[in-house]
């Protein structure tokens, strides 16, 4: 299997089925949940135009998606709506079903010539595509088009940190950073029949999954792939260049606050290096955003895709647990509950903040993430109930929780991906970080009134 401008090393062929002589070529959309620059679905047309066929998108909703809740769902539907609209324009039809993600992808399948997938790096997504490519009566084959350096092409193994991944990247960097132009589409199937949700009222779809409703959707940010370019052009414009120096101040807005649109495939990481090599800003500046984007970011679903307890605490390397073991008696001057965390009802104000900011917003600066983080540990009866308190907070509250940058983030809080330190209470060899730090780094209290001015608006 080949397609022009699409690499070898992001195709593989899911099963031994030959193609069919079905009705239409099956792209079934799941993590790249996007019209444009999509690896996947320009293979599916290529294989589309190949055989004389139109193209027919598939996407399965599952109101039993793990951890998901109405925030999460507001900001994927508001994503689809816009995705089934272009690609109709395309002459592209899509349809949602509600249901089971295999399930949608192989009753439609029982028509197609063939399957094309794209890829997703957590365990269920992986079981989901096994499924599909065991039960499916054609040819299933699996593009990659959610990272910029596949995986497998960067490494065979789980690294050990970003210092041992990032000379692997960058090796390989310039074979991806190509375009995936957009292929004619030669047999239009915008008008085909396919039974489906409406998804011109997202509200009623809403009111008819059963999810949990008790962290409801934001304002600050609206899902699709137009507002996700909008709002990374405008980043390009008038942040960028200021990124080097400030992406680790959490009182500006000096980030660009994509890991949403990342997160549901509403925008490519290709597209964003692309855009970013050719932004008119410091070389520095460029190069701290291609870290974090590519780098930081690839890593995490390295550490995903090869450890497979990767949301448990027995993902920590031995040194970390050892140490965190050791300490485990010590004392703690604050406990919380969940419920006093939720809330944001702690001694310390700048947790307090970053907390407000990310129930409020479904966001929070990355910089504070980790102090957030790091005091959750530090206030918890033990590793391992701090370990589950802070993933589970994350995956409720952020629209990017979920994710394996969340795995991996939370994960770096107890030591995955970082070295020993001199052993401190509590934390043992595990790095610590402190209010006082904090205070002397960045402007702190403008961070708090920051986020009063966010919270306000997102209540009006």
């Amino acid at each position: 299997m080949a397609y022009p401008g699409i690499q070898e090393s992001r195709i593989r062929q899911l099963n031994e089925c030959e193609p069919v002589q079905g009705r239409y070529v099956l792209y079934w959309m799941q993590q790249s949940q996007r019209p444009q620059m999509n690896h996947a679905l320009e293979a599916a047309v290529h294989e589309a135009n190949a055989r004389g066929q139109g193209v027919v998108v598939a996407f399965g909703l599952t109101d039993a998606y793990p951890e998901a809740n109405l925030r999460h769902y507001t900001f994927m539907l508001e994503g689809l709506k816009e995705t089934a609209e272009t690609l109709k324009q395309r002459g592209i039809r899509m349809t949602v079903r509600l249901g089971s993600p295999p399930e949608a992808a192989l009753d439609l399948g029982r028509e197609a010539s063939l399957i094309v997938c794209d890829r997703g790096y957590l365990r269920h997504q992986r079981a989901w595509r096994e499924q599909v490519a065991r039960r499916a009566a054609c040819r299933v084959i699996q593009v990659e088009s959610d990272v910029v350096v596949p995986v497998e092409a960067a490494t065979l193994k789980a690294e050990i940190g970003a210092r041992t991944l990032r000379p692997r990247i960058h090796r390989r960097m310039a074979d991806y950073l190509l375009e995936v132009k957009e292929v004619p589409v030669r047999v239009r199937h915008a008008e085909l029949r396919l039974a489906g949700l409406d998804l011109s009222d997202i509200e009623s779809i809403l009111k008819g999954l059963k999810i949990d409703r008790r962290v409801g959707s934001v304002r600050r940010f609206k899902g699709g792939a137009a507002e996700a370019h909008r709002r990374f052009a405008d980043f390009l414009k008038h942040r960028l260049g200021r990124y080097a120096r400030n992406h680790n101040q959490p009182q500006t807005d000096d980030t660009s606050a994509m890991s949403p649109y990342l997160h549901f495939g509403q925008i490519s990481p290709l597209y964003m290096a692309m855009e970013i090599a050719k932004a008119a800003a410091p070389q520095e500046a460029k190069d701290a955003f291609l870290e974090e984007l590519i780098v930081r970011r690839e890593l995490a679903c390295n550490f995903t895709h090869f450890t497979s307890d990767y949301d448990a605490y027995g993902c920590l390397p031995n040194w970390a647990r050892e140490s965190l073991a050791a300490h485990r008696r010590d004392r703690r001057p604050y406990r919380y509950s969940d419920r006093q965390l939720e809330t944001a009802e702690t001694h310390d104000p700048y947790w307090n903040a970053a907390m407000r900011e990310m129930a409020c917003t479904g966001y929070m600066h990355n910089y504070m993430r980790m102090y957030w983080g790091k005091k959750i540990l530090e206030w918890s009866r033990s590793p391992e109930e701090g370990f589950a308190t802070t993933l589970a907070l994350n995956n409720r509250f952020f629209l990017d929780g979920r994710d394996p940058n969340s795995y991996a983030g939370v994960a770096w809080i107890y030591g995955v991906h970082d070295r020993a330190w001199p052993s401190r209470p509590v934390f043992g060899k595990v790095r610590t970080m402190v209010a006082a730090g904090l205070e002397r780094k960045c402007d702190i209290h403008g961070y708090v009134e920051k986020v009063g001015r966010l919270c306000m608006e997102e209540n009006q």
